[in-house]
C-alpha cells in the first residue's frame, strides 16, 4: 500500500486548507476590512473617537472570527483522507483490501476467488489520485463580503503605506512614547492629476535624489512637540509669506530644482529634480481641401508630452492680400477673427494625434478672401503651443450661374462696408431690370425686388448691423435659390419627410400614421426628382437627353426608389422596423448620390471598369438562370407533370410570368431574362472569352431525362465558373482595400460554383441551389467593391447606386433576376423583392396562404426526405 502514501497525503493537506478557508474566512475578511481604511490613513482626518470606535468594533469582531472559525476547524486525519481518495475510485477498492472474506473459508475454490478479488482490487488501488479541496465558500458568503475586503486591501497596498496603522497608537494617551520608535513625520507627493503618475510616500523614499514632475504637491506632517522637527525646501519658490517651518501640516508646489530637509530626530532630506513639462505643439499637416459647397477641411496634427487638452483656429482676414477693386476698395468694416474650437480625439491618447477641422464657412463675411488661419493647443498646465499662420483663401460656396454669382458679390460688398449699401442697390437694380434674361421663375425676381425696397428704406433712413445681417441673409437665400432653382427647399421638404418617418419607426406609430408619412415622403420624393430633371444641364452631344443618357437614368431611378418606398411601408406595417431603417438609410444614400450624377453620361466607349461591371453584372444574370432552371427541376423531382395537374394556376418557380411560363422544359431559361432571348448562358463572360465546350441553355432540355439534365446543368455550371475566372484575371489593378475585397468576393463565388458544379453531378439539386444563391450572393458583394474600389481610384466609375454605368448595368441586371417564386430581387440584393406581387390588401391574405401551405406540405412524412429538408429551409429563411 506504499503507493497511496503520497495521493492520501496530498490530500490529507488539501483537506486542511479546505476546512481552515471554511472555518476562518469570516476572521480573514474582517481584517483585510480593518486595515484598509487604516493603511489610506483616515485616522489622520477623522474624530478620534470615531476612530477608536471603530478600531473597538473591528477588534471584538475578530475575536468573535476567530472563536467561531477554532470552533468549527477540525483538524483532518489520514483515514479521512484515505476515505475521500477511496470514494473517487470505481468499486472503492481501498476499503475492499481491508475486507476479511465473511463465508467460505477454509474452501480452497472460494479462498482463490477471494484472493483473485483482492488482487483486482489492489490493481484499481493503483490509480489513486489526490483529490483536489473544495475551497468555495460562496455558500457561505452570497453577498462576496471577502472579496470587497479583499479589494480594499489591494487598493489601500497601492495607495497607502503600512506605516499608517502604526499611527493609531499616537492618538491614545501614551502617543508621544510610542512615537520615538516609530516614524514622527509623513509626506507625500502627489504629481499633477494629469501626468497619470501615483502618489509618492515621503517615507518609503531613502534620502538623496528625488526626481517629481512640474507642478506637484507636496504635503508633510510633522508630529510631536512642536520645534522639535523643522522643514526647509527651495523647491516652491515662494517670495511672499511663508508659513513656520515647524509648522506641524505644510503643502506647496514644487516649481523648480532644489533641495527639501526634514531637519530632527528621524528627518531626511533629497535632491529634488524637477521633470519640466514641455509646453504642446501643433503644426497643418496638408493644404485646404474644400469640396462644391464650401465645406473646408484642414488635416492638423498636434503633440504634447502628457495631453493636449483643447484647441483654437483663428482666421482673420489678411488685408494686404486682398484685392482692392470694385466693392472692396473702400476701408472695410472691422471684422472679427473668427475662432473655431479644434476637434479632440474621443478615445485613445491625446500626446500625440492627428485631427481635421471640418466646417461650413460659406456664409461667413470673410468667406473667399485672403485670410491667416492660426493654430493653437494648449495643455493641462494652461501652456500654449501655436503653429505658423497659414494663408489662405477661406473656401466658401461655388456658385457656377452667373446671376447667382453676381448675388452673392453683393452680398459679399456689403458685409465688407456700409458704406457699400448704395453701390449694391445699384447693381441689384441693374440685375432686376430685364428679368426675363436671367430669373427662372418670378418668385426669385420678386424676392430680389423685395431686398431691392429694403436697401432703398435703408438708404433713407439708416441700417444697423442687424439689420445688414438680416440683408445678408436674404441675399444668401436668393442666391441659392437662383443657383439650384426649387432643388433646395424641395430637398429640404424631402429631408423633413424622411425625418418625421424617421421618428415614427422609433415611436411605433401605426398603420395609418405610417401610411400618411409615406404619402407626404412620396410627395415630396417626386417634386425633388421633378426638380432634379429641371436642374440637369443637357449631356454633351447636341442633344438634350441622349439615349443612355440622364433621362434614362432618372426615370430608372424613380422606379427604383418607389419600389424601395413600398418596401420601406411594408416592412414597417409588418412592425419589423429594424429592416425598415435599414432600408431607409439606403434610401438616404440614393438621394444623396442623385445630386451628384445629374449632367453626367455620355455615348462613350466604356472604360475597362465599366467592361468588368457588365460582364460580373452578365455572369450574375446566367447565374440567376441556371438557379431557376435547377430549382425546377427539383420540383419536376417531387412533382412529376405538376404543371399539366395545375393548371393555369401560377407556381412558385414561374413568378408573373403567367401563361407563357406553363408547359415549358426543366431546361427552357425564364422569361424576362436576355438569357432568355437566345438561349445562351455564358454572357457574362465577355466578348470571345466563352470558354470551349460552354453548354447552351437548350441543352438538358426535358425530352433528354433527368440524368441528361443534370449533366448539362453541370456543365453550364463549370463554363460559367471557367468564364468568372478569365473575367477576374482581367480586372483592372485597383489599390486599396475595396479593391481586394472585390477579388475575394469573386473567388468566393468561384468556390461556390465549383461546389454548385459537384452536387449537380451528384444528383443534389437542393445542395446545389444553396450553393449557387452563395455564388450570387459572392457576386453582388464583388459588384459593389468593385464599384467602390473603381470610384475611390477616379476611373470614371461611380460607387453603387451613384446613377452611373454600374448603377445601369446592376438595375439591369436586378430586374431580369427573379427569385425560385418568380419575384424580382428588390434593391437590397435580398431574395424578397420591393416588387409588389399582388396588389392591394390580398398581398398579406396571399402571403399567408403560402406559408400554411409550406407548413402543410413540410408535416406530411410522407413526403421524401429531400423535399421535406428544402422545404425546412424555406420555412427558416422566409
Amino acid at each position: 500500500m506504499s503507493h497511496l502514501r503520497v495521493p492520501v497525503f496530498a490530500t490529507q493537506v488539501g483537506m486542511l486548507a479546505e476546512r481552515v478557508t471554511q472555518a476562518f474566512w469570516p476572521f480573514w475578511t474582517i481584517l483585510f476590512a480593518t486595515l484598509a481604511p487604516l493603511m489610506m490613513g483616515w485616522q489622520d482626518s477623522l474624530p478620534i473617537e470615531i476612530v477608536w470606535g471603530f478600531v473597538v468594533v473591528m477588534a471584538l469582531a475578530l475575536i468573535a472570527a476567530a472563536i467561531w472559525g477554532a470552533r468549527r476547524f477540525k483538524m483532518p486525519k489520514r483515514a479521512e483522507a484515505l476515505a475521500r481518495v477511496d470514494s473517487r475510485l470505481p468499486g472503492r477498492p481501498i476499503a475492499a483490501l481491508a475486507d476479511q472474506q465473511a463465508i467460505g473459508a477454509g474452501d480452497a475454490a472460494s479462498e482463490e476467488i477471494w484472493q483473485v478479488h483482492l488482487e483486482r482490487m489492489a490493481a484499481r488501488s493503483r490509480d489513486a489520485k489526490a483529490v483536489q479541496p473544495d475551497l468555495r465558500v460562496a455558500s457561505r458568503d452570497p453577498y462576496g463580503l471577502r472579496y470587497i475586503a479583499l479589494l480594499a486591501l489591494v487598493v489601500a497596498f497601492m495607495f497607502g503605506s503600512l506605516w499608517r496603522v502604526g499611527s493609531v497608537a499616537d492618538l491614545g494617551p501614551t502617543g508621544g512614547a510610542a512615537m520615538a520608535s516609530g516614524p514622527m513625520w509623513e509626506g507625500w507627493v502627489a504629481p499633477p492629476a494629469y501626468t497619470g503618475k501615483p502618489t509618492l510616500y515621503l517615507a518609503d523614499i531613502p534620502a538623496g535624489p528625488l526626481r517629481v514632475p512640474e507642478g506637484s504637491t507636496i504635503t508633510l506632517r510633522l508630529y510631536g512637540e512642536v520645534g522639535t522637527l523643522t522643514v526647509h525646501e527651495t523647491v516652491s519658490g515662494r517670495m511672499g509669506e511663508v508659513e513656520s517651518a515647524s509648522a506641524p501640516q505644510q503643502a506647496f508646489v514644487v516649481e523648480q530644482a532644489g533641495r527639501l530637509e526634514i531637519d530632527g530626530n528621524g528627518g531626511a532630506a533629497w535632491d529634488v529634480s524637477v521633470i519640466d513639462d514641455i509646453a504642446p505643439s501643433v503644426s497643418i499637416t496638408a493644404p485646404v481641401e474644400a469640396d462644391a459647397n464650401g465645406e473646408m477641411a484642414q488635416a492638423f496634427v498636434a503633440d504634447d508630452d502628457y495631453a493636449v487638452v483643447s484647441g483654437t483656429a483663428t482666421i482673420a482676414l489678411d488685408l494686404d492680400r486682398v484685392d482692392r477693386r470694385f466693392g472692396l476698395a473702400v476701408a472695410p468694416d472691422p471684422i472679427d477673427p473668427l475662432i473655431l474650437d479644434l476637434p479632440m480625439p474621443f478615445t485613445g491618447s491625446r500626446a500625440n494625434f492627428e485631427e481635421t477641422l471640418i466646417d461650413n464657412l460659406s456664409e461667413h463675411p470673410l468667406a473667399n478672401l485672403p485670410v491667416t488661419v492660426t493654430f493653437a493647443v494648449t495643455d493641462a498646465r494652461e501652456q500654449i503651443g501655436v503653429a505658423a499662420p497659414e494663408q489662405m483663401i477661406l473656401p466658401g460656396r461655388r456658385f457656377f450661374r452667373p446671376i447667382a454669382k453676381a448675388v452673392i458679390e453683393q452680398r459679399r460688398d456689403l458685409l465688407w462696408s456700409a458704406e457699400n449699401d448704395r453701390r449694391v442697390l445699384q447693381v441689384l437694380r441693374a440685375l432686376s431690370n430685364r428679368p426675363g434674361d436671367l430669373f427662372r421663375n418670378e418668385t426669385t425676381y420678386l424676392r430680389m425686388r423685395h431686398i431691392i425696397r429694403q436697401l432703398v428704406n435703408f438708404e433713407e433712413f439708416g441700417m444697423n448691423d442687424d439689420q445688414r445681417d438680416e440683408l445678408a441673409q436674404a441675399l444668401w437665400d436668393l442666391a441659392i435659390q437662383l443657383e439650384d432653382g426649387n432643388l433646395a427647399d424641395a430637398r429640404e421638404r424631402l429631408e423633413r419627410a424622411q425625418e418625421r418617418l424617421a421618428e415614427a419607426m422609433r415611436n411605433g406609430a401605426s398603420d395609418e400614421e405610417i401610411a400618411a408619412l409615406m404619402d407626404e415622403l412620396r410627395e415630396a420624393m417626386d417634386d425633388y426628382m421633378a426638380m432634379l430633371a429641371q436642374n440637369a444641364e443637357p449631356a454633351e452631344g447636341g442633344t438634350d437627353q441622349p439615349d443612355g443618357g440622364d433621362g434614362e437614368s432618372l426615370d430608372v431611378s424613380r422606379a427604383e426608389l418607389q419600389a424601395l418606398m413600398d418596401r420601406i411601408q411594408e416592412l414597417m406595417e409588418e412592425g419589423r422596423m429594424a429592416e425598415a431603417a435599414e432600408l431607409m438609410e439606403q434610401l438616404n444614400q440614393l438621394m444623396e448620390n442623385l445630386t451628384v450624377t445629374q449632367g453626367e453620361g455620355g455615348d462613350g466607349p466604356p472604360t475597362p471598369g465599366e467592361q468588368s461591371m457588365e460582364e460580373l453584372a452578365d455572369t450574375l444574370r446566367d447565374q440567376q438562370q441556371l438557379n431557376d432552371e435547377a430549382f425546377r427541376d427539383l420540383q419536376e423531382q417531387f412533382n412529376p407533370g405538376r404543371g399539366e395537374q395545375d393548371g393555369n394556376q401560377p407556381q412558385p418557380g414561374q413568378g408573373q410570368q403567367g401563361e407563357q411560363g406553363q408547359g415549358q422544359g426543366s431546361g427552357q431559361p425564364l422569361e424576362g431574362g436576355e438569357g432568355g432571348q437566345d438561349g445562351q448562358t455564358g454572357e457574362g463572360l465577355g466578348q470571345g472569352d466563352r470558354p470551349e465546350g460552354g453548354a447552351q441553355s437548350g441543352d438538358g432540355a426535358g425530352g433528354e431525362g433527368q440524368g441528361g439534365t443534370e449533366q448539362s446543368l453541370a456543365d453550364r455550371q463549370d463554363a460559367l465558373r471557367r468564364g468568372l475566372e478569365q473575367l477576374r484575371s482581367r480586372l483592372p489593378s485597383l489599390p486599396g482595400e475595396s479593391g481586394e475585397e472585390a477579388r475575394r468576393a469573386l473567388e468566393q463565388a468561384e468556390d461556390a460554383m465549383d461546389e454548385a458544379e459537384n452536387a449537380l453531378r451528384d444528383g443534389d439539386l437542393a445542395e446545389a441551389i444553396d450553393r449557387q444563391a452563395e455564388a450570387m450572393d459572392a457576386l453582388r458583394e464583388g459588384m459593389r467593391n468593385l464599384g467602390r474600389a473603381l470610384a475611390e481610384n477616379d476611373m470614371d466609375q461611380p460607387d453603387e447606386g451613384q446613377g452611373g454605368q454600374q448603377g445601369d448595368v446592376t438595375e439591369q441586371a436586378q430586374t431580369e433576376r427573379r427569385d425560385p417564386l418568380g419575384r424580382q430581387v428588390g434593391n437590397t440584393g435580398q431574395y424578397g423583392s420591393d416588387e409588389n406581387m399582388l396588389q392591394g390588401g390580398d398581398v398579406y391574405r396571399r402571403a399567408e396562404e403560402l406559408l400554411e401551405e409550406l407548413r402543410r406540405r413540410s408535416a406530411d412524412q410522407a413526403r421524401p426526405d429531400l423535399e421535406l429538408e428544402y422545404l425546412k429551409r424555406l420555412l427558416d429563411r422566409f
